[in-house]
């Protein structure tokens, strides 16, 4: 129980390292390209419209920089 408990511990603790260090990840429906790619039945590669989760960019803030930053907003806005 207590290395099922730490190695949790761990988990967590890396992920928290990884949104300070990286915030931000690449996107996983356009794969960081930025645009739908596509390949048609011929073989030709075809550039669509822009992703409209990361609209464009490639990258998204990670799950838990996203919660990181709510939480600074509560602390910040109570703190007043």
């Amino acid at each position: 129980m207590l290395t099922a408990s730490a190695a949790i511990f761990l988990a967590i603790a890396g992920y928290a390292a990884l949104c300070a260090a990286q915030p931000f990840g690449t996107c996983r429906k356009c794969s960081g390209a930025g645009r739908a790619i596509r390949v048609n039945r011929r073989g030709r590669v075809k550039v669509g419209k822009p992703c409209r989760r990361c609209r464009g960019h490639g990258r998204r803030l990670r799950i838990g920089r996203r919660l990181h930053n709510h939480a600074r907003r509560i602390h910040h806005g109570g703190a007043r």
